[in-house]
This record gives C-alpha cells, structure tokens and sequence, in this order.
C-alpha cells in the first residue's frame, strides 16, 4: 500500500472522531491543550488498535462485523448523542457545577464508537499486502491530532454557544450515528 494512502486512509479513518471531538470540547468548559491531547491520545489508541483487532479477525468474523458494524456505531452514538442532549435540557442546578473535562470512560465509549468503521477496515486488510502495524500507527497519529484540534475547535464554538453547546455536540454524535447508519444501508 502506497504511503500516501495509508496517509489518506488514518484521515478517512478519523474524520468520525473528529467531529465528536468538536462536540466534546464544545460542551466542555474551558478545555486546555492537556484536555484536548488527552481526548486526543484516547481516541487515537482506540483508533489505531481497531484495525489491527479487525486484522487479526480476518476472514472468520468478516461477515459478521461488516453486518453489525454500522448498527454498533449508531447505537452507540445515538446513546451518547441523547444523553449529552438531555443534560443540555436540564434546567441548570446551581450546586453543580460541570466538569471540566469528560471522564475517560466517556471519551473511551466515543472513540470505540466512532472506531466501529476501522476495525471494518482492519478485516478487509488482512486480505491486502499491507503492514498493519504501520496503517495503525498513521490511523492512531492522525486521530490523535484531528481529536486534539477538534476539542479546541469545540472549545471556540462552546464558547460562542454556551450552553447550546452540549445540545449542538449531542444532536452532532446523534447525527454521525445515522449518517453511518445510512452509509451502510444505502451501500447494502
């Protein structure tokens, strides 16, 4: 596999996570550069280790992932999605006040959902000449930086938002969950 397409393939791979990301750091009250790299390093572990557990699948669980795969992200996503709204919904409780970053089980749920797709991915390589190491490690930088930019992306529009944002990010992951959704049903 040439290395522009690997390159290509950890940007398609992310874009997902991406758009959460800029969800996240929109609902999150004033997230730092250490918030982002975090979110950023979560997402961009569970990115880069899903094609290699799809590789390592290969041709056994082929038919069985690539018929769930987009019903496990939209499920999952749409969850998120509803939950983030209806904290947005919530008449605010003065005692509380919102965490300033989200937990990682959170963050870890986000990134396994929008990662549905590249463990698809990693199945269809185990048929290709390709290092698998090396397409993970390029899907796990490249989500690690586009998670990153898009909390602080977030982070701007949070801000112009307010408390709109947690609704806008939730109704976002709501909305990539039934674009995947599509995506497979209208290629099926």
């Amino acid at each position: 596999m040439h290395p522009l397409s690997i390159l290509l393939l950890g940007i398609a791979m992310s874009t997902d996570a991406f758009a959460a990301a800029v969800g996240k750091g929109a609902a999150m009250r004033d997230p730092r550069l250490t918030e982002a790299l975090r979110a950023g390093l979560i997402f961009g572990a569970i990115e880069g280790l899903t094609p290699l557990v799809g590789w390592a699948l290969g041709n056994a669980a082929a038919p069985y992932v690539t018929a769930w795969d987009h019903w496990i992200a939209f499920t999952l996503l749409g969850l998120l999605g509803l939950r983030m709204i209806h904290a947005g919904l919530r008449a605010p409780d003065a005692s509380a006040t919102p965490a300033a970053r989200p937990g990682f089980w959170t963050l870890a749920t986000t990134g396994l959902a929008t990662s549905i797709d590249a463990l698809a991915v990693g199945v269809g390589l185990a048929f290709v000449d390709v290092d698998i190491v090396v397409v993970a490690a390029v899907v796990a930088c490249t989500t690690l930086v586009m998670v990153s930019c898009g909390i602080l992306l977030g982070r701007v529009l949070g801000a112009l938002a307010g408390r709109r944002a947690e609704i806008v990010g939730g109704a976002l992951l709501v909305a990539i969950g039934v674009a995947i959704l599509f995506q497979h049903l209208g290629a099926a």
